[in-house]
């Protein structure tokens, strides 16, 4: 129940994050006793490159503890949104943190905000989704795949977060959003191999007081086809963005100090023009990643006016 609100202390039935390093972290429940092969209850060990963690030793422990493991050391932390991006389970292709981040801001979303997602996925953005909006708002996320949906559906239930969300296995690109949602969402996220689809169903799905609705995509062929779509439906301040990370790592540098004044001297000896030259300051300053990380996808936001401001042009 970690995810539901910021806590001291870990209890049972939590999920917690095991962490050793920024690439190496485990997420798990907290449950003192699992079943084994043959049906007994046995005491649940988590297993490490740095050795054995008995789960039940973590129960009552505060978030931020170090804890022991047999060969080793780490840190548990409490899930986030962030963490859970790099430890949940995958079950499709995800969207990583800086996208989710961008597209948060970008959808204008606020603490009682009603979005819909499509698809659920692995449920990575959902969580973004839901931080953000809780406790007041509420996600309607969709999924095709029957079994995403009831593992998704578990999975916030487990992290207490049911009562924001809403997991429904439905082809939206067929069947749109459904009557219930009508006029309701604030903002719409589309995660679909044909975007422009859900265009007309988005239309009747957002506010009569206008929305926002994004659409991430990895080809630019996708964008194509969805700007054109956006453009004919009447939505307006259609933009597109490719989001690149680059690491900068703090570093300090030494260079040359050169004494002027000494130089200018005519008797000044070649030892200690030498000396003077080779002098070094340290300065604190950056370096850059020699290498970036690679293309994850397009983001295309658009914004629906409101009702009465609405212009759909004539040949649509």
């Amino acid at each position: 129940m970690s995810f539901y609100q910021t806590k001291s202390t870990i209890e049972e039935k939590d999920v917690a994050v095991l962490y050793f390093g920024p690439q190496k972290m485990h997420s798990f429940e907290i449950t003192p006793k699992i079943m084994n092969k043959k049906g007994e209850l046995v005491e649940n060990v988590f297993q490490t490159t740095h050795g054995a963690l008995k789960i039940a030793s973590l129960i009552g422990k505060k978030y931020g503890s170090r804890v022991e493991l047999s060969r080793g050391w780490g840190y548990i932390l409490q899930p986030t949104p962030e963490l859970w991006t790099e430890t949940l389970p995958h079950r499709t292709q995800i969207i990583y943190t800086a996208d989710c981040s961008l597209i948060v801001h970008l959808l204008n979303l606020i603490p009682g905000s009603v979005v819909v997602e499509t698809g659920t996925g692995s449920g990575c953005l959902s969580h973004f989704l839901i931080r953000t909006i809780k406790p007041h708002g509420h996600l309607y996320t969709f999924d095709f795949h029957k079994q995403r949906v009831e593992l998704a559906t578990e999975e916030f239930s487990k992290h207490g977060l049911e009562k924001f969300v809403t997991v429904a296995d439905r082809d939206v690109c067929r069947e749109g959003f459904g009557d219930n949602l009508k006029l309701k969402a604030d903002a719409i996220l589309l995660d679909l191999p044909l975007p422009w689809l859900t265009i007309d169903h988005a239309v009747n799905t957002l506010k009569t007081s206008g929305g926002k609705l994004c659409s991430f995509s990895p080809c630019i062929e996708q964008v194509q086809q969805t700007c054109l779509k956006l453009e004919a439906t009447g939505f307006v301040d259609i933009n597109v963005y490719e989001l690149l990370q680059k690491e900068l790592t703090v570093v300090f540098k030494s260079i040359p100090k050169l004494d002027l004044e000494c130089l200018k001297k005519q008797h000044t000896s070649d030892e200690v023009i030498k000396k003077k030259t080779t002098d070094e300051d340290r300065i604190l300053t950056v370096n850059h990643s020699s290498t970036l990380p690679g293309h994850t996808g397009y983001l295309t936001v658009a914004t629906l006016p409101p009702l009465f401001a609405r212009i759909i042009p004539k040949n649509t």
